[in-house]
């Protein structure tokens, strides 16, 4: 259906990062197995880019791993669950216990355009639909080795970019299955 192999991900441990906001999300769980990814695929933990930042849930659980978090959105709300309210000062208050994120109120195609860092990872879970997700992707993977994408489980749009982003860089797709889905292409090994 996909038209590329997509490797099952499996992680050797879970680990608890500490407490994370008590905020609306679906990545509850995620957080879990990302001390796992980062050891197997032996990237640094610099910095980390988020497009998509929502309430804030993963942004907290990235900044556990990840010396500086950068979490990009549009901060007007998401059709999907059905906030349309404007969420920056909500989502800085939220956030605020985390000295290490700095929130950056933008589209990604905005953000990319003047971008000057190269993260060590980046995580999509913005709009999902397959144009989005696939126009974020091919800008991410041209300034990061590894990139995460949430909801590969709950979206088949997102799947999909996910393939097709693999077929076109000839790069490894692996995907978490638990937690609504989490898309991992990576030109590194995980072992």
């Amino acid at each position: 259906m996909y038209n590329v192999e997509i490797y099952p991900y499996k992680p050797s441990r879970l680990v608890d990062c500490g407490p994370l906001p008590k905020v609306p999300t679906s990545w509850n769980g995620l957080e879990k197995i990302l001390p796992d990814l980062i050891e197997r695929s032996g990237i640094k933990t610099d910095l980390a880019i988020e497009f998509g930042v929502w309430h804030g849930y993963s942004t907290a659980a990235l900044a556990y791993n990840f010396r500086r978090v950068i979490g990009v959105d549009t901060f007007v709300g998401d059709v999907i669950p059905g906030t349309t309210a404007p969420m920056l000062e909500t989502t800085r208050k939220t956030l605020a216990s985390w000295p290490n994120i700095e929130l950056v109120q933008a589209r990604f195609q905005d953000y990319f355009r003047y971008c000057r860092y190269r993260p060590d990872l980046i995580h999509i879970d913005i709009v999902h639909t397959y144009e989005d997700t696939f126009a974020c992707g091919v800008l991410a993977l041209s300034i990061c080795d590894m990139v995460i994408f949430h909801d590969t489980e709950s979206f088949p749009e997102v799947k999909r970019a996910c393939c097709d982003l693999t077929r076109l860089h000839n790069f490894s797709f692996r995907n978490y299955y638990e937690c609504f889905g989490l898309g991992i292409l990576t030109w590194k090994d995980i072992r």
